[in-house]
């Protein structure tokens, strides 16, 4: 199976360096400036799992052709037009596109672009970045991917991605229900980011205040509520794993979108607060937490426009 992986940043040259590592065909589609930069140094990870350094095979946009068997995206939401403008070239008839963006409105995007039977869904659990030297770090011990038919169960095409899989360093879900896991990472992660965005402060913090507890249980429940409203209530697993998460005194982490505004860079605000809002005004479910997230990332990317 002949696999392009979109970029080479903490989640796409996580997961596709891990591939390559276990002997897949991978090659990354990247800008002339990190294919340069691959060229010098390889592909390096370094991770509590094991740090790797790759000879990576790489092309950038403009030599780019043919059809390729799997094509897996991983970019930022605000990039997703150039994105799908970039993979074009390479999905053909029978290629899969496995999108393992945050949230969900990308479906719709991507599904205009290449048509839905084309598009697989998918979701990756990590917490990884670039390091200073363009190294893959991978921040905590989670490193999992999970893919499957949007419409529910298996087929010979996913397994073929499970088999794909297998051998690499990273912890792989064929799912059978991926919407609904899709859902629950969705709900999650719009806690996540919202109240460590809203707060500016990683979860320890926000819950060594008197209202930070209570206050991140109503957004989980306002997220939760929309998830219901389209069918996919999070499972009691779920939801019990989320809440720890997201309520653990001790923790210190952040959603990503937090590292990149307090960097002064673009957010997936819209794509992952906007979107879950936009889907409880559609339902009808009232999300007052939500609406002040929102509201607040909005002001943050008006001011950055106007410097």
């Amino acid at each position: 199976m002949r696999v392009l992986v979109l970029g080479a940043g903490g989640t796409g040259g996580y997961f596709g360096g891990r591939l390559a590592e276990a002997g897949a065909d991978v090659t990354f589609l990247v800008r002339p400036k990190r294919a340069a930069k691959l060229a010098e140094t390889g592909l390096i990870i370094k991770s509590p799992a094991g740090d790797a350094s790759l000879a990576v095979k790489t092309v950038t946009a403009d030599h780019l052709s043919g059809a390729w068997d799997l094509v897996i995206l991983s970019c930022k939401a605000y990039d997703l037009t150039e994105s799908i403008a970039a993979i074009a070239p390479a999905v053909g008839p029978t290629t899969m596109v496995l999108p393992i963006l945050n949230g969900l409105a990308h479906y719709e995007a991507l599904d205009t672009a290449f048509g839905r039977e084309r598009v697989l869904g998918g979701l990756s659990h990590i917490f990884a970045t670039l390091g200073s030297e363009g190294e893959v770090l991978m921040l905590g011990p989670i490193h999992r991917l999970t893919f499957g038919e949007r419409d529910g169960g298996t087929s010979p095409r996913t397994a073929a991605i499970a088999a794909l899989c297998s051998a690499a360093a990273f912890n792989s879900v064929h799912s059978g229900e991926l919407m609904q896991e899709a859902w629950e990472k969705y709900v999650l992660l719009t806690t996540l980011a919202g109240m460590t965005c809203l707060m500016r402060a990683d979860i320890g913090a926000i819950m060594a205040t008197a209202d930070g507890d209570a206050i991140t249980r109503e957004m989980h429940a306002e997220c939760a509520r929309v998830a219901e409203a389209t069918g996919h209530a999070p499972r009691p697993e779920a939801r019990n794993l989320a809440l720890g998460f997201v309520t653990d005194p001790n923790s210190r982490q952040t959603a990503s979108m937090l590292r990149d505004l307090e960097a002064g860079g673009r957010t997936e605000g819209e794509h992952i607060i906007g979107d879950m809002l936009r889907r409880a005004r559609i339902h009808g479910v009232e999300a007052p937490l939500l609406r002040v997230a929102l509201c607040h990332l909005q002001a943050y990317e008006i001011r950055r426009g106007r410097s």
